[in-house]
């Protein structure tokens, strides 16, 4: 569900890295990146999972943030929960159909800048073969050289939540909760 996400990148670097960045495609760091969902389970506890293949395209000028660009695709057979009867349950059919429906994308369509540090992307998810507008809050965290890699890094949080209904995604509700939370943690290099 994030997938959703990574997402929503793009429109603050724009405020953070005007003076030390030009228009630039970066490239999502898989290894540096984290879609987690949280749902509540029965009313005891909420449930979290994790996505861990993302991949993706950021573009962005610091100039026009509102031009920024963002692709980003999820193998939804990556899902974790941290209890594998559960993970092959939520691989099936009657949750994320993995088999059937192998990724999840998010298209970044409109950025608006906050403040220097935070702003929104509005795209659109799709998910078990539905296509529908999600929202992210993104902080823009850093641009700069990795000193690990020397590589161009950006890094962005974003949070946002959906109602799962509306993809399709129906199984025990109201038991499991229909409301997704989803936190993000990327960065992207060039």
């Amino acid at each position: 569900m994030r997938s959703l996400a990574t997402f929503a990148l793009a429109s603050f670097a724009a405020a953070g890295v005007a003076a030390t960045a030009s228009a630039a495609d970066y490239k999502i760091d898989p290894a540096h990146t984290h879609v987690l969902f949280i749902v509540n389970h029965l009313g005891f506890s909420n449930m979290i999972g994790l996505f861990d293949q993302t991949t993706g395209t950021i573009a962005f000028d610091p100039a026009n943030p509102a031009a920024s660009k963002l692709n980003v695709d999820v193998k939804t057979g990556s899902l974790q929960s941290q209890f594998g009867p559960r993970d092959a349950d939520l691989k099936g059919a009657d949750w994320f159909n993995v088999a059937e429906f192998p990724d999840m994308t998010f298209v970044g369509k409109t950025f608006k800048k906050k403040s220097d540090k935070t702003g929104e992307v509005t795209g659109d998810l799709t998910l078990l073969g539905v296509t529908k507008p999600v929202t992210l809050e993104v902080t823009f965290n850093k641009a700069g050289v990795r000193p690990t890699d020397k590589a161009d890094t950006v890094g962005f949080s974003a949070r946002g939540s959906l109602n799962r209904s509306d993809f399709g995604l129906k199984t025990y509700i109201p038991y499991i909760g229909d409301k997704v939370d989803l936190i993000i943690e990327t960065e992207a290099t060039r």
